[in-house]
């Protein structure tokens, strides 16, 4: 028997012009059960204790995964160009990731 090649598909993607700027965020929340992944993206303003959920994130283990090796990649190319990404916490805490 022949294996067959996975077809190559093209995906076009739209984003609405509100959507386009983008939204800032320097923390997120990642939790999990045994079907998703949640990600929630948020904002903790400068002096604050307050963290707001800009965008929330759900995706099935699979789609969590292909994530994790895009970033990962990206990343790569990034410190390739650009140099090491220092990590730096600002205390005991668990960083801008809370798990």
């Amino acid at each position: 028997m022949s294996e067959q090649k996975p077809h190559s598909m093209t995906i076009q993607v739209h984003i609405d012009e509100a959507r386009t700027p983008g939204q800032f965020v320097n923390m997120a929340r990642i939790f999990h059960n045994q079907t998703e992944f949640v990600l929630d993206a948020m904002f903790l303003p400068p002096q604050s204790t307050t963290a707001h959920v800009l965008s929330r994130l759900i995706m099935s283990p699979v789609h969590a995964k292909h994530l994790l090796r895009a970033l990962t990649h990206n990343v790569q190319l990034y410190e390739q160009k650009f140099g090491e990404i220092a990590l730096t916490t600002g205390g005991s805490g668990p960083g801008p990731i809370v798990h």
